[in-house]
């Protein structure tokens, strides 16, 4: 990330459209047309001319402007309630009132998700919960600033409790050693709800979801995605998108820790005006998934150029990455990313550090490709640019060789053969698989149904697309 960038701090990427209007108008008056988006759910911008007390004395919200790196924004997986996979009891609702509990600006990287998503990364917190299936209550996983490996904490943490125990740690964490330690310090402090750990966190593989486009949310319900493939958001379109949430009675606006924002609740008879808006405004919604899959550092050129070379590559070859995410990092060994494959630029050799010479970089993924495993295997290491397309589509490859020995789900039917290729069906604008063998339950298509078999009408159940959209292709499961 650009270092002299400033912030604005929006709790767990929430933020409702009188409040985001805002701080648009701050920034406004600051002379900005831009602003981007933060991995961690919050606001960036340069600032160059006016000081952070004179924007802050505009804001109707108490806004806060920060340029130091010191505190932290909380993530949260909000964004994907209602729209993703959920834990049965965890509500869009829990997750407000906890933020809201937060009065502090933390020190420590703060993490409140659910591990039946995937939008929001897990682990890349110094304190991270995780939902558990008990109610209301989370997985602790601690990883400290100088602690080489994170450890779970003992026992499972109460929701209202999350705030209380963020804050204790943040008291004593720089004179702590281990999990041990903490859990002595927080048990002697504080009068907690804990629960016992009955079994270890266990976080199912799932692939990453297409997070663009009006997609529909319920009966009666839209939701929509927003991504700008060069993460610079206008701020006079924004500023309008804020009053048409205003006059729709929409109450939210996400960010994602992609770059994106997605708004949630959009009625029926509100979808019609704003496509009219959309398009009015030239926004394309219907980015392929080979240009959203993508995690960058902020405002850097040449990390945005190298990753339009490798997304041009994959096009002209005709390589698929559905379910693969791609990171790259100017910060070699520190591989703090979530997804699913790295590039690493190499710092120069001081030695020539006189002279211009061509980058290289080192190839890594995630064990199995899964971030949540959080072990990083090299592929490739001090390699050229033009050497990059090549090895990322022979990764691309050995991901979908190894989903052959991933386990399918035991309450999903399982083909007599998994091991022979199956003909399904993949949407060109999402990449998402329609296998007759198993049909389609969000459009009510029994299993068994072939392709041809559907309807004129069926539609793309992630984005919408028509059936014309859908292409022939060869998938191969096995089971361990």
């Amino acid at each position: 990330m650009n270092d002299d960038l400033h912030r604005i701090l929006i709790k767990g990427g929430i933020t409702s459209p009188g409040e985001l209007k805002d701080s648009i108008t701050m920034l406004e008056a600051a002379g900005l047309k831009e602003v981007y988006f933060g991995s961690r759910q919050d606001l960036l911008f340069p600032l160059k001319d006016v000081s952070e007390k004179q924007l802050e004395s505009l804001s109707q919200f108490n806004t806060d402007i920060e340029s130091e790196r010191g505190y932290q924004n909380i993530v949260c997986s909000y964004v994907s309630a209602d729209i993703f996979n959920m834990t049965h009891w965890l509500k869009g609702s829990t997750y407000l009132y906890i933020l809201e509990g937060f009065n502090y600006q933390p020190l420590l990287k703060i993490n409140i998700t659910d591990p039946k998503q995937r939008l929001v990364p897990i682990f890349s917190g110094n304190l991270n919960f995780i939902a558990s299936e008990n109610e209301d209550y989370w997985y602790l996983y601690i990883k400290l600033p100088e602690w080489e490996e994170g450890a779970y904490y003992p026992v499972l943490v109460y929701s209202w409790d999350i705030t209380k125990i963020s804050s204790a740690i943040e008291e004593i964490y720089e004179e702590v050693a281990s999990i041990d330690d903490i859990f002595f310090l927080l048990n002697k402090k504080l009068d907690t709800n804990n629960k016992i750990m009955e079994k270890e966190l266990q976080i199912p593989y799932l692939t990453f979801p297409y997070y663009e486009g009006m997609n529909r949310m319920g009966l009666d319900e839209y939701w929509l995605g927003l991504y700008w493939r060069n993460n610079k958001y206008d701020l006079d379109f924004l500023k309008h998108f804020c009053d048409f949430c205003l006059d729709n009675s929409i109450g939210k606006i996400c960010i994602t820790p992609w770059k994106s924002f997605i708004v949630k609740g959009i009625k029926t008879e509100s979808r019609p005006q704003l496509e009219r808006f959309l398009g009015q405004w030239g926004i394309n919604i219907r980015h392929s998934q080979l240009e959203m899959n993508w995690h960058l550092p902020v405002d850097d050129k040449e990390a945005l150029e190298l990753k339009k070379f490798l997304v041009r590559s994959f096009d002209q070859n005709d390589i698929s990455t559905y379910g693969l995410t791609f990171g790259i990092s100017n910060s070699p060994g520190k591989r703090t990313h979530f997804a699913s494959v790295l590039i690493e630029k190499n710092t120069p050799p001081t030695i020539v550090k006189d002279y211009e010479v061509r980058p290289t970089y080192n190839v890594l993924h995630f064990k199995n490709f899964d971030p949540n495993t959080q072990v990083y295997q090299m592929y490739a290491q001090d390699v050229d640019k033009i050497e990059l397309p090549g090895l990322l589509m022979e990764l691309s490859k050995k991901y979908f060789g190894q989903l052959g020995s991933v386990s399918v789900p035991t309450k999903k039917k399982i083909k007599a053969n998994p091991e022979e290729p199956s003909e399904v069906y993949q949407c060109n604008s999402c990449f998402t698989i329609y296998d007759p063998f198993y049909g389609d339950s969000k459009r009510n298509v029994k299993a068994g149904t072939s392709f041809e078999a559907l309807p004129d009408n069926y539609s793309c159940p992630v984005c919408e697309a028509p059936k014309s959209s859908f292409k022939e292709t060869h998938l191969v499961l096995g089971t361990k």
